[in-house]
Order: structure tokens, then sequence, then C-alpha cells
């Protein structure tokens, strides 16, 4: 086996780790919200994983249609994914027919493998395939480590790639999907689900938790745009409660990421180095965000390298 990676080498070779185990809840006290109608959401603690919770830290779950049920996210490890399948089939016997694969960040595509057996398709960004493939080994290898081979998961890849948009049909509602630009990640997938008009924008939106950078700090307010056109008023986010207003949420985190971005461009234009601005930007959002202390030395590192070549 390869000398294990650090979390400092992981954090400054580009490598996220906003989702693997460090500290948490048991997934087995997390409960389901009904947050519209056949829409059922679990919120994910505001907290890294531990063995306990199985890297259950994302806001999962599942909608149920005329014809099927489509999962939202599948959860964090093999073990969040089983939880997440006995949550559904104490709700309905329909089939899984869609499993979503949000971006590629462990939290949310490590529980795929326990939906093998539904044969579902497996819906993922175009982009999704070349970042399992440079990062799915270290983030499994990783989880192995903390939570033990048969919790840990498998690598899952897209059996449906979206590159611009696409349509799911559950019968009922019409599941309308986006491919995302370079933003959060290089592979972020959004959903608007006609029927219940909630908007699911995954990581492009987290509340109350930091969000993390781990693509394009310019793209991330590209796309922000692309999803206020949408018209959703209310959306379940990738991290923070089921349900949330849209347009208060998304101004809060473009709140962090204009300070981010703009106390960073400042840093690069005054010669401040990197090393001093991970210590220094954006601490005016600290009181804002849980984790701040773990994630924004990081995301400063990601805008800086990015924006000293504008």
């Amino acid at each position: 086996m390869s000398a294990p990676v650090t979390r400092r080498a992981a954090l400054f070779g580009g490598l996220c780790l906003c989702c693997l185990p460090r500290a948490g809840f048991a997934v087995d006290a997390m409960t389901m919200e009904e947050v519209a109608p056949g829409t059922f959401i679990r919120r994910g603690p505001d907290a890294e994983a531990t063995p306990e919770n199985a890297d259950g830290i994302a806001n999962i779950g599942f909608i149920i249609g005329r014809d099927g049920v489509l999962v939202t996210e599948s959860g964090g490890s093999l073990a969040d994914g089983q939880w997440l399948r006995r949550e559904i089939a104490r709700r309905t016997d329909k089939p899984v027919r869609y499993v979503m694969l949000t971006h590629v960040h462990p939290d949310h595509v490590f529980g795929a493998a326990a939906f093998r057996g539904d044969n579902p398709t497996f819906v993922g960004h175009a982009g999704l395939r070349g970042a399992l493939d440079a990062r799915g080994a270290f983030y499994r290898q990783r989880l192995a480590e903390i939570l033990g081979e048969e919790k840990a998961g498998e690598v899952v890849y897209p059996t449906m790639e979206v590159k611009e948009g696409a349509e799911i049909d559950l019968g009922d509602r019409t599941l309308r999907l986006t491919a995302h630009g370079n933003a959060h990640t290089s592979c972020d997938l959004s959903m608007l689900d006609t029927g219940s008009g909630l908007l699911f924008p995954a990581d492009l939106l987290f509340v109350g938790r930091i969000p993390s950078l781990d693509g394009s700090l310019l793209g991330w307010f590209k796309e922000i745009e692309r999803l206020k056109a949408v018209g959703a008023t209310d959306a379940v986010p990738g991290h923070g409660p089921t349900r949330v207003a849209f347009a208060p949420a998304m101004a809060d985190l473009a709140r962090y990421l204009s300070a981010l971005r703009d106390e960073t461009r400042k840093a690069v234009a005054t010669s401040v180095p990197i090393e001093t601005a991970v210590r220094t930007v954006a601490l005016g959002e600290k009181d804002n965000w849980a984790l701040f202390d773990t994630y924004n030395g990081r995301n400063v590192t990601q805008a800086y390298q990015e924006l000293e070549w504008e």
C-alpha cells in the first residue's frame, strides 16, 4: 500500500477533503423529513465525518414518483447508502430508477454502491468520470482506513452523463438537470423538480456550513447566476437545513465568496504571501459559518492560486 496522504499535503495538493472522516454524529440517529409531497431529505450534521456517522454529513434523500424513485444524493459511504436504502423501503416499494451523483466529493457519491442491486441509472455530470478517475481511489482509501473496508463503499461511475441539460420523467413529475461549469467542483450537477418547484443545487449552495472551494471561484459566481435564472423560490442545499428560501440563502453564500474574492485579490495586488493570506482573508465571515477554521484557509489557497493569474 502506498504511504498515506496527509491532510495538509492533500489540501495544498488540490484534493478536497471536505467529507473525509473526522468527527460527528451516529448515522442511525438521523431522520428523514418530508420537505414536499413525496420528497424526503435527511439533514447532514454541520461537522466532519467519523466512524459513527459513516461520513453521513451531506443532505441526502429521495423523490417518490408514480413510476419509481429518484435518489437525490446517495450518501457518503456504503453504510450511509444502506441506511438511505432502508429509509426508502420504509416508505415505498416502488423501484429505485435513478441515483444522482451530483459531484465528486465522497459525502455525495460513496453511498452509490448500496443501490447496485436496484440496477438504477446512475446520473452524473459529463466531467464526473474523469474526476473519479483522478480522486476516487484516494477517497476510498481514506474512507476504508477510518470506517473499515466493509463500510467504505466503492467508486461508482455514472451510466448517464449530462453534458449540458437533461430531463428525467418519474411519471407524474419531471426533473430538469443542469451540468454546470467549473465552480464548487469541475463536475457540479443541479436539478429542478417541476412537481414541487424545489431546486436541488447540491453543493453549489451551502447554508450555515462554510462552502468548500474545489473548482473555480470566478466560475462559481457565474453558476450562481444560472441558478438564480431558474426562478425557484425554495431549495434543498447540499449542506444545511433540508429546505430553505433560495434567495437569502444564496445571498449569504455569495457574500462569503465575494469576501474571499475581493480580499484575496487585494492580497495578491499588495504582494501578501499566500501563507499570510490563508490566516487573514475573509476573517470577517468567521462567525457566520460552521467549520470556518477548518476550510477557510483551504478556500483562500484555492482562490489565491486562481486569482494571481488574472
